[in-house]
């Protein structure tokens, strides 16, 4: 089976489908918004995308909803890929048990440990299998441009854009994140996640998707055109409590010579859909040129 349509929402000149399609990569019926703008319902021409990957507890509505992300995109002609954060509805052993581990907190890994290896695998659904349905897509596959698509995301979705984009050179455009869990095998979001997902010990795995340690690979370091853009408010209670480490990522870009990475604190902004809001156009616009629109 593929794509269900559940709702069809007229946004700034586009339009947001709501859909679901069953899943392989997780053994569940998955959501996922869909925005396209206007240029790609009035004009035969496919559009880029732009993948927005989801903080702790959120689904698709989220930003859909209060980001403003369709603002920017229907005036660059961009469209938005809003997917899920996790599989839902497995009912695995301690999945329920806190807000930021398992169901809503799939931390855009692989999962190798029991139970979690049985269908947390929001790596592939993200990099493979997603991308695959929609662009194969009869119905929505004629409007996307499979060759340009960039990457974005909030908190544990900037560390889903971030490790994504710089484990997969040259599967994205570019990548932007607000407040992202920019050093993962740092902080307590992420020792609990990879512990729990990739294992207690398995700290060389962790690495592997952790954007600090990514940059400092043999695929960035020395790179010109990184095409990354950062964003951290400097009233972030989670940026505060060390949950968020940009400094940190900060550093190892420096140390490996990386050029083409911008990180800038927004003062007196926070961790929510205000401070997105706020900065979502000129995340937009980040994509844009690099997808080749600016």
């Amino acid at each position: 089976m593929g794509l269900t349509v559940k709702a069809t929402i007229a946004s700034f000149g586009g339009k947001l489908f709501k859909l679901s399609h069953p899943s392989t990569s997780t053994g569940t019926d998955m959501a996922v918004n869909l925005y396209l703008p206007p240029q790609a319902l009035k004009s035969s021409q496919k559009v880029p995308v732009l993948i927005y990957l989801s903080g702790l507890t959120c689904t698709p509505e989220n930003c859909s909803e209060k980001g403003f992300f369709q603002h920017g995109a229907s005036k660059r002609g961009v469209a938005i890929i809003y997917p899920d954060t996790s599989p839902r509805g497995l009912n695995l052993p301690g999945e329920k048990d806190s807000w930021d581990f398992g169901e809503g907190a799939g931390f855009y890994v692989d999962a190798t440990q029991e139970p979690f290896n049985k269908g947390y695998k929001m790596d592939t659904y993200i990099t493979r299998e997603l991308p695959s349905v929609l662009f194969e897509s009869g119905e929505f596959g004629k409007y996307l441009d499979a060759e340009r698509v960039s990457i974005t995301g909030h908190s544990m979705g900037g560390h889903g854009a971030l490790s994504l984009y710089l484990k997969n050179p040259g599967m994205y455009k570019s990548v932007s994140a607000f407040a992202p869990i920019a050093n993962p095998c740092e902080c307590a979001w992420g020792k609990k996640a990879f512990g729990g997902y990739l294992g207690e010990e398995n700290k060389e795995e962790w690495k592997k998707h952790d954007a600090t340690e990514l940059i400092k690979g043999e695929a960035w370091r020395g790179r010109k055109d990184a095409r990354v853009l950062v964003d951290v408010g400097t009233a972030d209670n989670f940026y505060k409590q060390g949950q968020l480490l940009p400094e940190n990522f900060e550093k190892a870009v420096k140390e490996a010579g990386v050029e083409g990475v911008t990180v800038r604190y927004q003062e007196d902004y926070d961790h929510s859909y205000y401070f997105m809001a706020s900065f979502s156009d000129e995340h937009v616009d980040h994509a844009a040129k690099y997808l080749g629109l600016l």
